[in-house]
């Protein structure tokens, strides 16, 4: 029988084979963590690899992401669907084997990860959502929740921010199926990190309320037993931390940076192979090695063993398992459509005036009974934001049946670990902050868009109608970065019907997150003489319109449609056929057909004007070189909102004064 060595020499070789035949990669940390991997996924994860999505699986989030072929070894060698050819194929184009782990790409890959911090993030965030299913769902005698996350990270990770963030949230929370293993290599790509890294990491995470285990050997396997039995007794995370040698086995370059993100060369290869007394050729596994780490059967039994469970579940509780196939299918409940249809027709009957935060915050309240499977939150701004609706209860350590996190000061790590709640499934986060302060959480909005997640970004105080707080505290360039991000759905509503059409559309989307973007000021209501939600659901629709074909367009969005309608009464009064365009979702609109899209903005009209307090240079898109955009060229300044929009040229007066420039030309 293959010793336990052998085992994680197994990964060690197809990880340095790979990097080697692409001659691009990272063998360190595979050939390094090798050891751990094979004690944790042998001997405790619990996963079946011909079912990879079943729900009660143990989640593994590599996040020091760039040692790739360590997840990629083992989920070959496990059984998964990801052959030896695909592992020769590693860093190619269309390959199942990208450079960094791919949600979507490989069968067992739970996460996108290789900005580093990032996958520890989402590992709290699923983490987060199994103890909130668990509380939601689990019964006396009844226990069908009930996995761990198991995490890898390194230094680089350990020097993000954002690992402070989730981590000291983690403590709080007491998320004890929580469990990390720290590489502590003391390498990085710049070398030995003592000379910029000197944290006493153990002591922080102590900090933070988690179970740490100090003093690991990573490859003496008896420790390593020891540590995670250890752990997965702890009511708190665990962070284990485990002494390493980055490239382990290497003759030459192991315990050096040279290992960590370069091929090791044809004769270190050869080198290493002798080392490790690996005495089988690139790619070569030896059956009896193969048969060691064959997980299929395993893995099955375990799941045959659950779907006992949920049957006996099922037929003592019959409603909550229903419920809860519905919501790991990611289906909402039949009645929602219909009754937040009915919901948008009220608000339009109702035509209030008031701020679309207050719009989003009437929205949740009326969706929030609907949807058991939301699972809200700010970073600190609840008050602000809005985000807190009459149903809210928080989510606690001792009681995690609810459905709001108070995330504090966190708004990367908030975003980061909606991304981790939302791959776990059976919930639909949205979290909030200030527009201004997407930028802290920039990274990770761009995660759930390359994942496709169904998340919610809300994003408040969204323009210089903010007013006094000033420059530092107003966005101008955040929502052209937001709709300039692809798969991501941005939403700029301009009252409380488009913002609950807004809400409905995002959060029946499937296939990718939306930004759902409020004001702080109050929003005029917009009257509407068609079919209001299927005009709005197109992204762009005719607000207002002429009699005949109009020989000028404007286009807004959000606070300043309201702008438009009062210039749009006055160019009327002067004779001018002008139309007023409202596009709450440039990405949605860009979506449409030709047709529709020759309807709202016919190319014979080159006549447009675009008004918006954003920055001004993404509307070229729509007004051409012959339009003029009535936006930001510059930051914002501090003083009322009114003065402010004066100031920057949002006033009827002026939309006039460039229409008339714009007609004479």
């Amino acid at each position: 029988m293959p010793s336990r060595r052998e085992r994680a020499n197994a990964i060690r070789a197809l990880s340095m084979d790979a990097v080697q035949k692409a001659n691009s990669g990272h063998p360190g940390a595979p050939m390094g963590m090798a050891d751990i991997a094979e004690v944790l996924w042998r001997d405790y994860l619990k996963h079946s690899p011909t079912n990879p999505q079943w729900f009660d699986r143990d989640r593994f989030v590599l996040s020091n992401g760039h040692g790739s072929m360590l997840i990629y070894s083992l989920l070959h060698l496990t059984g998964y669907d990801l052959s030896i050819d695909d592992l020769k194929n590693f860093r190619q184009l269309h390959s199942k084997t990208p450079g960094h782990p791919e949600y979507g790409y490989a069968p067992g890959v739970e996460t996108t990860t290789g900005p580093l911090g990032q996958g520890i993030a989402n590992a709290v965030g699923m983490a987060v959502a199994e103890k909130v299913m668990a509380a939601q769902f689990n019964r006396d005698g009844h226990t069908i929740v009930d996995h761990f996350t198991y995490v890898f990270l390194g230094d680089g990770c350990m020097m993000e921010g954002i690992s402070h963030e989730v981590c000291s949230l983690a403590g709080t929370l007491g998320l004890g199926k929580l469990i990390a293993f720290y590489d502590d290599n003391g390498i990085s790509i710049d070398g030995e990190v003592h000379g910029w890294f000197t944290d006493d990491t153990p002591a922080r995470f102590e900090s933070y309320g988690w179970q740490v285990i100090r003093n690991v050997d990573g490859h003496d396997a008896d420790e390593i037993h020891m540590a995670i039995d250890t752990a997965r007794k702890s009511e708190q995370p665990t962070l284990i931390c485990c002494k390493t040698i980055i490239g382990y086995g290497s003759p030459n370059k192991q315990g050096k940076e040279e290992s960590h993100g370069a091929a090791l060369g044809n004769d270190e290869v050869t080198a290493t192979r002798k080392q490790l007394n690996w005495a089988h050729g690139p790619f070569e596994i030896p059956a009896d090695i193969y048969a060691e780490w064959d997980a299929r059967d395993k893995g099955a039994a375990a799941e045959n063993e659950w779907v006992k469970r949920f049957a006996a579940y099922e037929a003592d509780h019959p409603g909550l398992a229903a419920e809860f196939t519905r919501r790991m299918a990611g289906e909402l409940p039949d009645d929602f459509s219909a009754k937040a249809s009915e919901f948008i027709r009220a608000v339009a009957e109702k035509g209030e005036t008031i701020a679309s935060r207050k719009a989003s915050q009437n929205c949740l309240n009326a969706f929030g009974p609907l949807l058991p499977e939301l699972l809200g939150g700010s970073a600190d701004l609840a008050g602000s934001n809005l985000t807190l609706w009459k149903g809210c209860k928080p989510v606690v350590e001792e009681d995690a049946s609810g459905n709001y996190m108070y995330y504090g000061v966190r708004e990367f790590g908030m975003t980061a670990m909606m991304n981790g709640i939302a791959l776990h499934g059976g919930l639909v986060p949205y979290g909030a902050t200030f527009l201004m302060f997407m930028e802290y959480a920039r990274n990770a909005v761009r995660m759930s868009a390359l994942m496709k997640l169904r998340v919610l970004h809300v994003y408040t105080h969204d323009s210089i109608g903010l007013g006094e707080d000033g420059p530092t505290h107003q966005p101008v360039e955040q929502l052209a970065s937001l709709r300039y991000t692809p798969n991501l759905d941005t939403w700029r509503p301009a009252d409380a019907v488009e913002a609950a059409v807004a809400w409905k559309y995002a959060v029946e989307r499937k296939d990718g997150p939306s930004a759902l973007v409020f004001s702080r000021q109050n929003l005029p209501h917009n009257l509407r003489d068609h079919e209001t939600e299927s005009a709005i659901a197109h992204g762009g629709y005719i607000l207002k319109d002429c009699i005949g074909e109009p020989e000028l367009i404007l286009i807004s969005t959000g606070s300043e449609v309201g702008l438009a309608m009062q210039a749009y009464d006055q160019l009327i009064a002067k004779g001018v056929n002008v139309r007023v365009v409202s596009m709450p979702s440039t990405s949605v609109f860009d979506q449409q057909d030709a047709a529709y899209k020759q309807k709202v903005l016919p190319v014979e009209v080159s006549a447009r004007i675009a008004i918006e307090a954003g920055h001004a240079d993404f509307w070229y898109k729509y007004v051409g070189l012959e339009g003029r955009v009535i936006g930001m060229t510059t930051y914002g300044e501090s003083a009322p909102a009114g003065q402010l929009f004066e100031h920057f040229g949002f006033t009827v007066e002026n939309i006039l004064s460039v229409a008339e420039e714009l007609l004479e030309d």
